[in-house]
C-alpha cells in the first residue's frame, strides 16, 4: 500500500477540489471582455486578480485538509522554506494565464500537482471556461475529462520528424528554429503555459517551448500529464525539471513526444552555439 493510501481515491479528491476551485473563479470571468475582478500588480509588474487570490485560498484550505502531511508552494502564497522538509508538496497555480483570464480569453487553467521528492506524482489541470480537465497519476496514464463524454486517455502525436511539426512557443525561440532551417507550422500563441504543455500531451500540438524562468507552478501538473501521455519535458541539455527546490524556477524547456526530444534539443543547442 502506498504511503498515500488509496492513490486513485486521492486523485479523485484532488479532481473534485480543483473543479470546485474553478467554480470560484468563473463568476469573475467574462468571455470576450474584460473581467470585473479587482486587479493589482505584483512585484515585477505581473497582474493578480481577486479571483486568483480567492482560488488560492480555496485550494489551500481543501488540499491541505485532504493531505495534511504535504507542504505547500503556490504562485499566490508567501513561500516558506518548511516545504523543503516535506516528502510530499502541493504545487499550485490558482489561475495559470491570468492575463488571458483578465481579457476574456478562455485558455486559463487551475493547476494542481502533488510532488513526491522532486517528481510529480498526481496532477489535475482544470480549464473551467473550456470545460476540460486533464488528470494523471504516475505510472497509470493521463486522461481528459469533459462533461459530454466519459474520460478518455490522452497520447502525444505520432509526428515522426521535426520538419512539418506544429509548434507553439515564444516568438524568439520559434525564430531561432526557423533561422536554423526548420520548416514547421507555428501554432497560435497559448497564453497558459500549463495548457500549452497539455496540448502536446493530447496531440493537438506536436511540440511546445517555454522561455527561461518558468516556475514550478507553471509546469509541474502538465509535466506529469505529458509524461504519462508518452512525451517528455526537458531542457536543452536533456535534463527533466526537479521540483520543490529552494529556487523553484527553470531554464528553457521543450515538450515533445519521446522520439522528437533529442532532435529538438540538438537544434536548440545549435541555435545557441550559432548565437541565433
Amino acid at each position: 500500500m502506498s504511503v498515500l493510501g488509496d492513490e486513485a481515491a486521492l486523485l479523485d479528491t484532488l479532481f473534485a477540489i480543483t473543479q470546485a476551485a474553478g467554480e470560484q473563479a468563473l463568476p469573475y470571468f467574462k468571455k470576450g471582455s474584460q473581467t470585473d475582478a479587482k486587479i493589482d500588480l505584483k512585484e515585477g509588474g505581473s497582474p493578480v486578480t481577486q479571483a486568483d487570490l480567492l482560488v488560492d485560498g480555496f485550494l489551500r484550505q481543501h488540499l491541505v485538509a485532504a493531505l495534511p502531511q504535504a507542504g505547500w508552494l503556490s504562485e499566490e502564497s508567501l513561500d516558506h522554506p518548511e516545504r523543503l522538509t516535506r516528502r510530499f508538496t502541493f504545487i499550485v497555480d490558482p489561475i495559470d494565464g491570468t492575463k488571458a483570464f483578465i481579457k476574456g480569453d478562455p485558455r486559463w487553467a487551475v493547476s494542481v500537482a502533488l510532488v513526491e521528492e522532486g517528481r510529480p506524482h498526481l496532477a489535475v489541470l482544470h480549464l473551467p471556461a473550456l470545460g476540460q480537465t486533464f488528470t494523471a497519476r504516475r505510472g497509470f496514464g493521463a486522461q481528459l475529462h469533459t462533461p459530454a463524454q466519459s474520460p478518455s486517455g490522452v497520447r502525444v502525436s505520432t509526428q515522426a520528424m521535426l520538419q512539418g511539426s506544429k509548434i507553439a512557443g515564444p516568438k524568439r525561440l520559434l525564430e531561432q528554429l526557423s533561422q536554423n532551417g526548420l520548416d514547421f507550422a507555428a501554432a497560435p500563441s497559448v497564453p497558459s503555459l500549463a495548457y500549452r504543455l497539455a496540448l502536446v500531451a493530447n496531440g493537438a500540438l506536436d511540440l511546445a517551448l517555454a522561455s527561461q524562468n518558468a516556475h514550478d507552478w507553471d509546469i509541474a501538473a502538465s509535466h506529469l500529464i505529458l509524461s504519462e501521455a508518452g512525451g517528455r519535458l526537458v531542457g536543452p541539455e536533456g535534463h527533466e525539471p526537479v521540483y520543490n527546490t529552494e529556487i523553484p524556477r527553470h531554464g528553457i524547456l521543450m515538450a515533445a513526444p519521446n522520439d522528437l526530444v533529442d532532435p529538438l534539443r540538438q537544434l536548440l543547442l545549435q541555435s545557441s552555439k550559432n548565437g541565433k
